[in-house]
């Protein structure tokens, strides 16, 4: 009599094997790096079209004495000309700092900056208002870690330069960043004729690097996360040293529930220069 051990211990065997594409299916997107979202050439091509608009007006701008330059009307802007700053924000999620920056906006007219929005329709971002109302731009769907965000910057430019003339300075932040001083040091530490000068060369404003090796993640190389037992006078106090004479003015990346820690502050600490 034969024994049916063996072909009872294949079936086991066989079902895991034959169950294998179907744990890869479900588990795969766990563990390997999503795929990267490509640009279209539609996409692309209109992109492009904004560029040369932006790059041909900023270049017949240039060509004329600043008291001839174009009055700007545009529902994201002021028609009032005088150098401005342009705050360009890009997110794939709710601006959770949104009420940090209205404070950091308060008491400032609207002849002193504007503020652009990038916000990934792809994603579920809660209706902005105060300062954000009506300033997001056409956008397109972006992704960590891939061209997109590249493209998204440079739309977020381009719009900023045809939309007003006046900007003079830009300002990228993403939805993590926060501010390190009130809006009038930034203003008058940029606009200081007496401070600047074309001939110098300035680094970023955003606080990225630092020697401590807290600041970046060993695991994948992305700035290191605050968290809100994190947040103290010290650590804004930190962030503002550069490597140079002169402060840094934001500073990331803040995790979502650093926004009361950072209210707490804001008048005592970050905004007090």
């Amino acid at each position: 009599m034969l024994s049916s051990a063996p072909s009872s211990a294949l079936i086991p065997t066989l079902t895991l094997l034959l169950s294998l594409p179907v744990l890869f299916f479900f588990l795969a997107p766990r563990f390997l790096p999503p795929r990267q979202i490509s640009i279209s050439l539609p996409d692309e091509l209109d992109d492009l079209s904004l560029f040369h608009k932006a790059i041909a007006m900023d270049s017949a701008n240039f060509s004329r004495r600043p008291t001839h330059l174009p009055a700007a009307k545009s529902h994201l802007s002021s028609s009032l000309r005088r150098p401005k700053i342009a705050f360009l924000f890009l997110t794939n999620s709710p601006l959770h700092f949104a009420p940090l920056w209205e404070r950091f906006f308060s008491n400032v007219t609207l002849k002193h900056y504007n503020i652009y929005i990038h916000a990934d329709p792809f994603a579920r971002i809660t209706p902005l208002d105060g300062v954000f109302k009506d300033k997001i731009i056409p956008s397109k769907r972006t992704q960590r870690s891939s061209p997109t965000l590249i493209s998204a910057a440079r739309r977020l430019l381009a719009t900023a330069m045809l939309d007003d003339p006046a900007n003079s300075y830009f300002a990228l932040i993403s939805q993590h960043c926060i501010p390190l001083h009130s809006f009038n040091y930034l203003y008058n530490f940029l606009f200081d004729l007496g401070r600047l000068s074309r001939d110098l060369e300035f680094p970023s404003y955003i606080e990225i690097l630092d020697n401590e090796p807290t600041l970046w993640d060993s695991v994948n190389g992305h700035p290191h996360t605050y968290h809100p037992p994190e947040v103290s006078p010290e650590l804004i106090y930190r962030l503002r040293k550069s490597n140079s004479t002169y402060s840094y003015m934001f500073a990331r990346k803040f995790s979502a529930d650093c926004l009361n820690p950072l209210m707490e502050m804001a008048d005592s600490v970050i905004f007090k220069d």
